[in-house]
């Protein structure tokens, strides 16, 4: 009988238009021909007495009207629990997806652990270093301490002593050091080495507060091995960049006095501007240099940084503590540019100036000078030192550097056509003596 009711075909359409019915084909007989339109917000269950319409329809028509209304009330339920259902997960605590996903908690590598141990440890050992400066107002005239500069440093011992670069330093009235509690001590300098670019101050810190790095050595390092720099990059406190080793036994040239250091430490970890006078570690967290220069066109890190190596800074920073100063042999000469002494065809260290007062004045080394007519006659050109061949004038910083004040050594000189070996008792500087 249901097959034949005149709604099979409102069924049919229903079925094949709603997701709420199966979308499943089935067959179904012709369409009989279509009823008066129903609008569905006239749906009404049948009652003879309170519809007159519905009575006036045959038995079969009502009982495909029942069977519709029950099919489409079905479906509504189900439409409305399931959106009762997703509106209470959504205005719940509970999150939904905290039913399906387990959360677990982040885990570190290795090599994580003990970069962020190393940092965590080392960290209370580095201080920020600011350089002021006097500067006198223009309108009131007074005087004003300006900051004109920054830069880091590091813990040497539980006296207070702190190292950093001399550049970092250079030309200040008045510094302050900032430890890692953010606590800030004004300092005064113990001594520096402009030549090494080393300076050491001092602090009245509570020893609690001040944690000495601990130092390791330099002579054994290897090209390709972790190192880790912290400082203070463009005032940004306590930062901490790696990189390797990239090469040994360089030189470069002190930037106060042009006199160059050997044995610096190469590494491409990030230098920038700050990170000057911070420490250089190694994996074990030892200092093994002084961060100090960068090689860049535009000031900033281009992978190429520069740390003198923690055997030469040990040595010197001991002076420093003991004698204020550093008592550095000298010849007592100054010398023409490398590039000079390559124009006239030879190689050595041509003598411009030799004052009678020096050590090389007293043992007899002729400078450079111009006769009665105006015509210069060269000096005395310096081609070994105690047998060691001199080519530049950093070849000559080089054997000075293995000698002490006091210190007797042969020279030997090209004067003229000919040579001639002149001993040379060497003296400390005349402002270090």
């Amino acid at each position: 009988m249901a097959s034949s009711s005149p709604f099979s075909h409102l069924l049919s359409s229903l079925s094949s238009k709603s997701p709420l019915f199966s979308s499943r084909p089935r067959s179904y007989p012709s369409p009989k021909p279509p009823l008066a339109p129903i609008s569905p917000l006239s749906f009404h269950f049948p009652s003879p007495k309170l519809s007159p319409v519905l009575p006036l329809l045959p038995q079969n028509t009502l009982n495909g009207l029942n069977s519709l209304l029950s099919s489409a009330s079905g479906s509504l339920f189900l439409a409305l629990a399931s959106l009762s259902l997703s509106f209470s997960l959504f205005l719940g605590q509970v999150d939904p997806a905290s039913a399906f996903v387990v959360t677990t908690p982040r885990k570190l590598q290795s090599d994580e652990l003990a970069t962020v141990r190393l940092f965590q440890e080392n960290t209370p050992s580095v201080v920020y270093i600011t350089n002021l400066a006097a500067r006198q107002d223009l309108f009131t005239l007074d005087v004003l301490e300006v900051p004109q500069g920054s830069g880091s440093g590091f813990v040497w011992d539980k006296k207070g002593h702190i190292v950093t670069n001399y550049h970092v330093i250079r030309g200040a009235s008045d510094l302050r050091v900032t430890l890692a509690d953010q606590s800030t001590y004004e300092a005064r300098v113990v001594g520096f080495d402009q030549d090494k670019d080393v300076a050491v101050l001092r602090i009245d810190a509570p020893k609690d507060k001040l944690r000495p790095i601990p130092v390791g050595i330099s002579a054994d390092l290897l090209v390709g091995q972790k190192v880790f720099a912290i400082g203070n990059p463009f005032g940004l406190d306590h930062t901490l960049t790696t990189g390797v080793i990239s090469g040994l036994r360089r030189e470069i040239s002190s930037a106060a006095t042009g006199r160059p250091i050997q044995d610096v430490i190469q590494t491409d970890a990030a230098i920038n501007p700050g990170n000057s006078g911070g420490p250089l570690l190694d994996s074990s967290g030892n200092l093994i240099g002084i961060n100090t220069a960068i090689y860049s066109p535009s000031g900033a890190s281009s992978g190429v940084g520069f740390s003198i190596p923690v055997d030469t800074v040990g040595g010197i920073v001991d002076q420093l503590v003991r004698f204020g100063k550093v008592t550095r042999p000298i010849l007592g000469i100054k010398f023409a540019p490398d590039q000079s002494v390559e124009q006239l065809g030879v190689s050595g260290v041509l003598v411009l100036d030799a004052p009678p007062n020096g050590p090389a004045g007293k043992a007899g080394l002729l400078p450079t000078k111009r006769d009665s007519y105006g015509r210069l006659i060269l000096g005395d050109i310096i081609t070994e030192v105690n047998g060691k061949k001199v080519t530049s004038g950093s070849d000559l910083y080089r054997i000075l550097d293995q000698c002490k004040v006091g210190d007797k050594v042969t020279v030997e000189v090209l004067r003229g056509d000919h040579k001639e070996k002149i001993n040379v008792v060497l003296e400390p500087k005349p402002d270090e003596s």
